[in-house]
């Protein structure tokens, strides 16, 4: 059996993610590695990186404040369901996802400022 990177991705894809497949973006009959929450999540996660890496962000305790309040929609959205009192949709899972992403860099990059003493 040929092992190859989407085959590691999948695999490793299944230690963070539960991978439903009505709960996960589907192109030309292949479902992605991860779920609609955790592909917004990732995508957030990313783009905030690269925007980060060619502006200057400067990360105060208001910053971080907004990356926790991020992070809160991505909370609810999964909590509700968790707990049967809504249903939602993928592309809900993937806008809440990806505003927890971003909100979640900042507070992973801010927590690591604070960590160094460069906060």
């Amino acid at each position: 059996m040929k092992t190859t990177f989407f085959n590691y991705l999948k695999i490793s894809s299944q230690l963070f993610c539960h991978r439903l497949p009505d709960r996960t973006f589907k192109l030309k009959r292949h479902y992605f590695p991860v779920c609609s929450r955790c592909t917004g999540m990732y995508i957030g996660m990313f783009s905030f990186f690269i925007f980060s890496y060619f502006n200057l962000v400067h990360y105060s305790i208001n910053f971080t404040l907004l990356g926790f309040l991020m992070v809160i929609p991505t909370a609810i959205d999964g909590f509700t369901q968790l707990f049967g009192l809504r249903e939602s949709n993928n592309y809900l899972r993937f806008f809440s996802g990806l505003i927890g992403g971003i909100g979640l860099l900042i507070l992973v990059i801010s927590f690591k400022l604070i960590l160094l003493g460069r906060y």
